[in-house]
């Protein structure tokens, strides 16, 4: 099945080995996976990262209000509606043709309290009351790099606005080799436009963060962190506890097991980089070619 969108042309691709599991692509980059007869199975890496921390941002079961970024497949929201029922759900979703085919072809369950709205991330987040979420999650690509203005300071003190008191912000980040376009802050005098190092955005996202949030805890492929793959981090910052120890557990018995960071070696991961401000603001990397082939 396929279909054409904001974003080009969106493709439903089946699970040869599940009757009802299919992988959404935009332009042949892979974006979501969903099992219609098991929403609470993830198929992608990163998101059985993010699933994690759903897991573990409460009790097991306890309802939450949760923001989604992006919407993809709404794999994350099924997620959170089939293991935590009662779950009160909004998604802001740019591109209004993606979201309304994949919700015609893979529709929500009856009964999950799931809204699903159009328009830019960060004009919906800055429309929600303050203290609405206990957990906010940045999932938005648009041609496979997350837009500049989600990546700033001045856009993580929206989403701390949003957030409850100890509430919890997971985003998905993409990165990897340098000498690709974009990512990060803006070339200084001793950097040329387009020279980068690897991990120059990650490691700037990551000092964003810390310049809005107190906890932070990363999780990436181990090979993603000595910079020789471009892959997808999760992104964990909080002003309350986190059990990164738990959450590293996890990670670890997971089919391609992924290490996690925190603490002083985190800090130390960022090498100095400087936090991204809205006028240094610039597009995550793009993807190498035939990174997804």
């Amino acid at each position: 099945m396929s279909a054409r969108v904001e974003g080009g042309t969106a493709e439903l691709v089946p699970d040869p080995d599940r009757l009802r599991a299919w992988s959404l692509l935009v332009e042949g980059a892979p974006q979501s996976y969903v099992d219609l007869d098991d929403p609470s199975r993830l198929g992608f890496e990163y998101q059985r990262r993010l699933g994690h921390v759903v897991d573990l941002v409460a009790p097991a079961g306890r309802p939450l209000q949760v923001l989604h970024l992006g919407g993809g497949a709404l794999t994350l929201a099924r997620y959170v509606a089939a293991i935590r029922p009662r779950s009160v759900q909004q998604v802001f979703e740019k591109d209004t043709a993606l979201s309304q085919w994949v919700r015609g072809e893979l529709p929500l369950e009856r009964g999950w309290r799931v809204r699903v709205r159009g328009g830019d991330a960060r004009e919906g987040l800055g429309r929600l009351p303050s203290r609405w979420a206990d957990l906010v999650i940045g999932d938005v690509f648009t041609g496979a790099r997350t837009p500049a203005h989600l990546t700033s300071v001045e856009f993580l003190h929206e989403v701390r606005r949003v957030l409850r008191p100890g509430g919890t912000y997971a985003a998905n980040i993409a990165d990897g080799p340098g000498g690709g376009e974009g990512g990060g802050a803006r070339p200084g005098p001793h950097r040329p436009a387009g020279a980068r190092r690897p991990l120059d955005h990650l490691r700037s996202q990551v000092a964003t963060a810390a310049e809005a949030f107190g906890t932070l805890v990363l999780v990436a492929d181990p090979a993603m962190l000595r910079g020789r793959r471009f892959s997808n981090a999760v992104l964990v910052a909080t002003d309350g506890d986190f059990p990164a120890a738990e959450l590293s557990a996890r990670c670890a018995g997971d089919p391609y097991p992924a290490r996690v960071e925190s603490g002083k070696a985190l800090a130390a991961f960022t090498g100095g980089a400087r936090p991204v401000t809205d006028a240094t603001a610039r597009p995550s990397p793009k993807p190498p070619d035939g990174v997804f082939r």
